[in-house]
């Protein structure tokens, strides 16, 4: 024996709400197209969280990238290898750079500086700065009071 609702159905009308549906829908009223609407608010707040996110990444690969590159360039320049350390240089495949080269007493330090990406992100500057201390020069500032305070050098005294 069918109900009276599948009774209905299958007549082809719409089956009658009982009580507690049909008080449920009034307390609750029309709710249809709610999750889209909610949807279509919430996915450009997720995308913009998804697309920093990524940024920021990218930008943290460059730095990496960048400090590597900036300690070999100080360490073949302070050896004497300018030849060597043009050729890394020239060979970098990462977006342009600018490099600036300056001389502290015994260290010779390198400064890289690049814009990571385009667009939006183009404001975003990427610096780095890398030191080594230079061939054959006798003292590095600082290397007379450490070589003092160790052990080993006030057993040779």
């Amino acid at each position: 024996m069918r109900s009276a609702r599948a009774a209905e159905r299958a007549a082809g009308g719409r089956p009658r709400l009982g009580a507690t549906e049909g008080a449920f829908r009034r307390l609750c009223g029309e709710e249809r197209g709610a999750v889209t609407a909610e949807f279509a608010v919430v996915l450009p707040a997720v995308l913009a969280v998804l697309g920093i996110s990524i940024a920021g990444v990218f930008i943290a690969a460059q730095r990496l990238s960048l400090v590597s590159l900036a300690a070999q360039l100080a360490r073949f320049e302070a050896r004497g290898d300018e030849d060597l350390a043009a050729a890394m240089l020239a060979d970098w495949a990462g977006p342009p750079l600018e490099a600036e080269r300056e001389r502290s007493g015994a260290l010779h330090c390198v400064v890289l500086r690049s814009h990571p990406a385009g667009g939006l992100l183009s404001a975003i500057a990427v610096e780095t700065r890398a030191c080594a201390a230079v061939a054959g020069e006798e003292s590095v500032p600082g290397s007379a009071a450490v070589a003092a305070a160790t052990p080993a050098a006030r057993s040779l005294a």
